[in-house]
């Protein structure tokens, strides 16, 4: 419960309509995408500028009272579930596009603007910014800067963190920093606009954006290489790749994936088949030919039985958006879906796919397979039903070893979902005891009484590592 002083000046701040505590805003803004997961704030606010979030910030921290920012909480890690009460902060009354500067190739936008809404307005005018996370339609450019999201097109173009040119944002305090701007190049100090991004929240409230825009392509060619293996398939995502070609998208999907998404977006997939690879490549006509050309070779001789170009764009977008739906397909078949991303090296992709149905059936859990293999980060999600307590901690037992066996091939515990609650238990896999203390000495400086987004990140303690049965994590062809 928060002082009514402190709701008073709160109120005075933002408007009497733009504060809330009333038991709906409460349970409205108790959880967030991650499943399994809710906890109560004391208060939902709602600012319109930079200024009232640092009148804000000003009181929370004259009062020590934590705060969550919040786009649309579409995040699959537990990032915006205030798990120690106090405010959330909601961003998406602050929504504009500030300035397009084409001589610049930049924008500059409030954080809380919907991520599509940018893209739609940016292409309007003949320009291009490819960051575009599954979630783009809900979720915010700020909420992408928060986890440093992906997307389908980030092997070829990179993901949010690449784009990201400058940074306003509050700090814990109430002072205003801004960071870089609309420059290629700047090493005056520390890069704090990087350091900022994928920080979740837990180092400043970040209100504005300058974005790198760039021209778009000039053609794009979408395919599908369909195979009876699912090893084959992620053997050729590394044998693209070793060919010198990057591809725009580079996506694969599972049968248990196929299935779900066909029966939802009515494409008439095969059911049959093991995997499939969604393929773009985008650029000049003549290169775009050439590539597409070469990866159906590279198809072919990797075992895929059957390959597909789309006849029209309509018909590429349709696709796209078929992949992009898959949590929202598999989320239809039971009560609970756990969405999780693991990244090896591009060359251990096709091991780590054979490292997660060995776990799968291991502890006999449901787990379908999808993601952007061409960066090796692979979504491996759970269908499972939160009241069957056995089979959720069979699910947890599962997830543990993916986690540990990303990292024995050289990989990390999460791309782009972000650290959070969820993944906190594990971060010292990655990084190790003395990392843990740096990043805490960062967590220090920036926030000293630990307001913005506490309990997140930083676990309070790390799980013992797993020893798992490695039973295979490479594979002996036949003819070897």
């Amino acid at each position: 419960m928060i002082d009514p002083i402190v709701t008073r000046q709160l109120r005075q701040i933002v408007g009497e309509s733009y504060y809330r505590d009333d038991p709906e805003a409460l349970v409205t803004h108790s959880y967030d995408g991650t499943p399994m997961l809710q906890s109560l704030p004391d208060g939902v606010i709602y600012p319109k500028t930079t200024n009232q979030v640092a009148d804000i910030m000003k009181v929370l921290s004259v009062h020590r009272i934590p705060v969550v920012s919040r786009g649309s909480a579409s995040n699959l890690c537990g990032g915006t579930v205030p798990v120690q009460g106090g405010v959330v902060m909601v961003m998406h009354r602050m929504n504009r596009i500030l300035e397009v500067d084409q001589e610049n190739l930049t924008a500059t936008v409030q954080t809380g603007i919907i991520t599509a809404e940018f893209t739609s307005h940016i292409e309007s005018m003949g320009l291009f910014y490819p960051p575009d996370p599954s979630s783009m339609k809900i979720s915010t450019i700020g909420g992408n800067i928060a986890e440093s999201s992906g997307g389908l097109r980030g092997l070829k173009y990179g993901t949010t963190k690449d784009y990201v040119l400058g940074l306003e944002a509050v700090l814990a305090n109430g002072e205003i920093i801004r960071t870089g701007g609309k420059l290629m190049k700047d090493v005056a100090g520390y890069d704090l606009t990087k350091l900022l991004v994928g920080s979740e929240g837990t180092l400043a409230i970040i209100t504005e954006a300058t974005l790198k825009l760039i021209p778009p392509p000039k053609s794009k060619k979408t395919m599908l290489a369909m195979y009876m293996d699912l090893y084959s398939a992620a053997r050729t995502v590394s044998r693209i790749i070793e060919h010198r070609i990057i591809p725009a998208t580079l996506e694969i999907m599972d049968n248990a994936t196929i299935r779900v998404v066909d029966d939802y977006a009515k494409l008439g997939l095969p059911h049959d088949v093991a995997a499939i690879l969604l393929i773009e490549q985008d650029g000049d006509s003549e290169t775009v030919e050439r590539d597409i050309d070469q990866i159906r070779s590279i198809c072919e001789s990797e075992g895929a039985s059957r390959i597909e170009v789309a006849e029209d764009r309509e018909q590429a977008e349709k696709l796209l958006t078929a992949r992009r739906s898959a949590f929202t397909a598999l989320a239809r078949l039971r009560p609970t879906t756990i969405l999780e991303d693991a990244t090896v090296p591009r060359s251990r992709i096709a091991d780590m796919v054979l490292r997660i149905n060995e776990i799968a059936n291991k502890y006999n859990v449901q787990i379908a397979t999808f993601g952007h293999a061409g960066d090796g980060n692979l979504h491996p999600t759970a269908t499972t039903d939160a009241r069957d307590h056995e089979e959720v901690h069979r699910v947890e037992l599962a997830f543990e070893e993916i986690f540990e066996a990303a990292i024995s091939l050289g990989g990390t515990i999460t791309g782009e979902h972000g650290v959070g609650l969820v993944k906190a238990p594990y971060l010292e896999w990655k990084i190790g005891a003395v990392g843990i203390a740096v990043m805490r000495g960062i967590k220090l400086a920036f926030d000293p009484h630990n307001l913005l987004n506490p309990g997140k990140v930083f676990a309070k303690e790390t799980r013992k590592r797993v020893v798992i049965d490695r039973v295979r994590t490479s594979r002996t062809e036949p003819n070897e």
